[in-house]
């Protein structure tokens, strides 16, 4: 079932959808858009993405998961869904052409056992906690249907499903509790050379907070957390732009490292 809490879209704002699919279709990058197809504001940019996500279901497979971030510890967090053949689980190489760019991001994915959908009364972080199964070590690559990443706006990269290329996650860490993200080591491998060895490094601070949003954020728009989905909470290095060949690692605390191969 989906929702209709933002739409419908003006003739203008699907033109800008339809582009996003079109790029995807043919390989091409965007180098702008119209103007009037620019969206104005979040829920503008969330409506260009439903409409993507449902077309891309025939292709790219059912949500099954979220990416989502915050600027700051305080401010609002922004999320895109995930689809079935956008995430890998395991040591991965990504198919040939699957995506255009590769910016390589470590971050922290949670798995959630039971199923969060639209109801009066919010989700809360104790109702998170409960739902939560395990958490991964993830690395999320940065793609953009636009031929510069950054070159728009930061409304226009929502829409463009946050930039989402693909998703590996790794082994899980079934006794999550323990984990502390704002106090774990990160390091990001490639080719075998340390790049960034820090702790934390989540502009978003403490991811539950990003968790409880999206719960209730995901139940409106139509596509609710359901048993099986995964939810990455933003990178703890900033974007590293990699070539083609290079393997990339990333280890988190306690969590077992993941590794992804470029091609």
């Amino acid at each position: 079932m989906t929702s209709d809490v933002y739409s419908p879209l003006s003739d203008a704002l699907k033109q800008y959808a339809d582009l996003l699919l079109d790029a995807r279709k043919t390989g091409h990058c965007l180098q702008q858009i119209p103007a009037s197809s620019t969206p104005q504001n979040t829920e503008e940019a969330y409506a260009i993405q439903d409409r993507v996500a449902h077309a891309l279901m025939s292709s790219f497979g059912s949500i099954q998961g979220w990416k989502v971030g915050a600027p700051t510890p305080d401010s609002e967090p922004f999320c895109a869904p995930l689809h079935q053949k956008t995430i890998f689980s395991g040591d991965t190489k990504l198919p040939v052409d699957f995506c255009r760019l590769y910016g390589v991001e470590a971050e922290i994915a949670y798995v959630f056992g039971s199923s969060l959908p639209m109801r009066s009364k919010p989700w809360t972080e104790e109702d998170i906690r409960k739902s939560i199964v395990s958490v991964h070590a993830a690395i999320e690559i940065f793609d953009t249907r636009f031929c510069t990443p950054g070159s728009q706006s930061g409304l226009v990269h929502l829409a463009d499903q946050g930039n989402h290329g693909a998703l590996i996650y790794g082994a899980p860490l079934d006794d999550w509790q323990r984990l502390v993200p704002v106090d774990e080591r990160v390091r990001l491998t490639l080719n075998g050379k340390t790049l960034i060895d820090h702790t934390g490094g989540n502009s978003a601070g403490d991811p539950m907070r990003l968790l409880v949003w999206l719960a209730n954020h995901a139940a409106k728009r139509g596509f609710p957390i359901q048993t099986g989905t995964i939810v990455t909470t933003g990178s703890m290095t900033g974007t590293e732009f990699v070539s083609a060949g290079t393997i990339a690692e990333v280890q988190i605390g306690p969590l077992t490292p993941v590794t992804v191969t470029l091609p």
